[in-house]
């Protein structure tokens, strides 16, 4: 006898070809279609309905409201961004520990020797680091 289930699944064989099936996608394609669309529809109208009075002030460069002084193409110190670096750099190494603060009793003796691996390889970056001066600001 057959019986018939509202919530029936496809068969193993065509259960698989259904999922790679290019049909699946059209949606997607018409979702970024509309998100494209709208974007330049929006774009188009501000630039065509907007308000068009150019004055001489409005045409000044303005930087969060402190008046104009000087060169922008000013040099600026090298430290700054060196430190900058220097803590994505550090700040990314110390992200590599929760993967092993997770798992570490899977991980083993393995997993400490290679943590601890991890750890000495940071140290000797940051004792090059100290070395070199990187973190003195005076010149």
């Amino acid at each position: 006898m057959h019986r018939l289930f509202f919530l029936q699944s496809n068969p193993a064989s065509t259960a698989v070809n259904a999922v790679n099936d290019s049909s699946n996608y059209f949606p997607i394609g018409i979702q970024i279609l509309f998100a494209v669309g709208f974007v330049a529809a929006m774009m188009v109208l501000t630039h065509l309905l907007g308000p068009k009075r150019p004055t001489a002030q409005k045409l000044e460069n303005f930087e969060s409201g402190i008046e104009i002084h000087g060169n922008a193409r000013q040099p600026m110190a090298v430290k700054y961004f060196l430190v900058a670096i220097l803590f994505v750099l550090f700040d990314v190494e110390v992200i590599f520990f929760y993967p092993y603060a997770v798992n570490f009793r899977e991980l083993g003796w393995d997993g400490f020797g290679a943590v601890l691996m991890f750890v000495g390889f940071f140290l000797c970056g940051f004792y090059y680091i100290i070395k070199k001066g990187a973190l003195n600001w005076e010149d």
